[in-house]
């Protein structure tokens, strides 16, 4: 434990030779360095204000200039080991830039990815259960220039509006993923993406359902048919007009359930 306290200076105090420090001759720059795929426990604020722990997924990467050899790996590692704390926005900012200082690079770029568990109620029994929803937060430095995303996989229920009009009865419906990538300029809760693209779907998934639930929500989305343009645009109006919100994505796979392949629809707005 004491050595994680240390320095990066202290740490490499060493009459070893640093190999990655030496200059190199191939006048090539790199445009992204460093680790990926590792694995590191975190917390997570709520919005209901509670705390969520668990295990993200870290890609993270720098330039590299033309005139170094390699960059320092183990400082990112580091760098993780330092922030077990609370994540937030903010504090994944300042990871960033200690990032960059550490490594004294000029741009960065890290994606930090986990499950993200929401306790939902059944809409008729009230029985509750975990519903889990993968989370990615994407953030960037660039000449000085900071960029944060949330992007954040919602699965849900569609159904098909065509087959509703034509079938003398029933409808098909199947699972979809609905994707919202989200360019904000200030704080979003992960809730509030999930509870958008929740009541723009032809219904909600749960994961325990009795069957009163059950009836409740094959009726709900019978009564709700969306296209896999209707879910992207609908859910593409809420972004449109949220001032946090600088530049957004939507995207929905509809796995369907009478194809051996999937419908998909995606809007991409940068905003003014």
């Amino acid at each position: 434990m004491a050595t994680n306290k240390k320095s990066i200076k202290e740490l490499n105090k060493s009459n070893l030779p640093d190999t990655q420090g030496q200059e190199d001759t191939r006048n090539l720059p790199i445009n992204k360095v460093g680790i990926k795929d590792i694995l590191h426990p975190m917390m997570i604020k709520q919005r209901s204000g509670k705390t969520q722990t668990t295990v993200a997924n870290f890609n993270m990467y720098v330039n590299l200039p033309h005139n170094l050899k390699g960059t320092h790996m183990s400082r990112f590692v580091h760098i993780l080991n330092n922030h077990e704390e609370l994540i937030t926005v903010d504090t994944f900012k300042k990871m960033i830039e200690e990032m960059l200082t550490l490594l004294e690079a000029e741009s960065g770029h890290v994606e930090m990815t986990f499950p993200y568990f929401i306790n939902k109620t059944a809409p008729t029994s009230k029985v509750q259960s975990l519903l889990d929803y993968t989370v990615t937060f994407i953030g960037e430095i660039e000449n000085r220039i900071s960029d944060l995303k949330v992007k954040v996989l919602v699965p849900v229920t569609s159904l098909c509006p065509c087959s509703k009009k034509i079938s003398a009865y029933g409808a098909h419906n199947q699972r979809s993923h609905v994707t919202v990538t989200v360019s904000i300029n200030d704080f979003i809760w992960i809730e509030e993406i999930i509870d958008i693209v929740e009541k723009e779907a032809s219904s909600e998934l749960y994961a325990l359902l009795k069957r009163p639930d059950e009836k409740h929500v094959t009726e709900l989305a019978y009564d709700n048919p969306k296209f896999v343009e209707d879910m992207v645009r609908d859910i593409a109006v809420h972004f449109a007009n949220d001032d946090r919100v600088i530049e957004y994505t939507v995207e929905s796979e509809n796995f369907e359930s009478i194809h051996n392949h999937s419908a998909y629809a995606q809007i991409h707005q940068i905003k003014n």
